[in-house]
């Protein structure tokens, strides 16, 4: 499991719909990701209003364009049925709709309010060779460099290494990863459409990085992002 695809849980978790397995790596996930943790938090209230707006009084201007208003129609229909399980199911779609632009957007507002809305640096790449792609925000902190690392166009299977070369000459290990059968970011994939996604850090500070190179742990070349 990902973490889009956990990101994308909150509602099957609230619900009690996971297996025991998903459920387990759900909650390892949750208790060191602050959005799926508000979103858990504010999942009941949310679903609970979004319901009320089926029924009699909802009001002409929906929270959100056609795609609520036709889980909205949903609702509707399942109360006449009495279907009560597909209704929460539908409620829980419906409230997250809703509720993950305005938790983000407040997340986002505490972070631009901090003067780190965004990253210092960009640097993305596509290999020729390979065709991989790849790329990194890069933000500096006190403690050195974050980084949030995307691939795309990486099949597999295969075990990754992203290092960070100094303008020294010298490499930093920053994180490595195992790429299933399926791949990231494979387009025409609809089972490996996402890319990988992964915020990771390394002691160098902004300044003091040359590049990042993307190999295999075997050490066949990538992708090289270069400043």
């Amino acid at each position: 499991m990902n973490l889009r695809e956990q990101h994308r849980d909150v509602a099957a978790y609230a619900l009690g719909v996971l297996g025991p397995a998903d459920a387990f790596r759900f909650e390892e996930h949750l208790s060191e990701c602050v959005l799926c943790a508000v979103q858990l938090s504010d999942f009941t209230p949310i679903a609970s209003a979004l319901s009320d707006l089926s029924g009699p009084g909802r009001p002409e201007q929906p929270p959100a364009p056609r795609l609520l208003e036709r889980l909205l129609h949903e609702v509707a229909l399942r109360r006449r049925n009495s279907s009560r399980r597909r209704l929460r199911l539908v409620a829980a779609a419906a409230a997250l709709i809703v509720a993950l632009p305005a938790v983000a957007a407040g997340l986002a507002g505490g972070r631009t309010a901090g003067g780190k809305g965004g990253p210092d640096e960009r640097i993305a790449a596509t290999d020729s060779a390979t065709g991989v792609y790849g790329a990194v925000d890069l933000r500096s902190a006190d403690w050195g460099t974050s980084v949030a690392l995307r691939m795309a166009r990486l099949p597999g299977p295969r075990t990754c290494v992203l290092v960070a070369v100094g303008k020294d000459g010298k490499e930093h290990t920053v994180t490595t990863w195992s790429v299933p059968s399926r791949g990231y970011g494979i387009p025409g994939s609809p089972e490996a459409a996402e890319p990988l996604d992964v915020e990771v850090g390394t002691a160098l500070r902004r300044e003091e990085i040359g590049r990042f190179e993307v190999r295999t742990v075997r050490g066949e070349h990538l992708v090289s992002l270069a400043r």
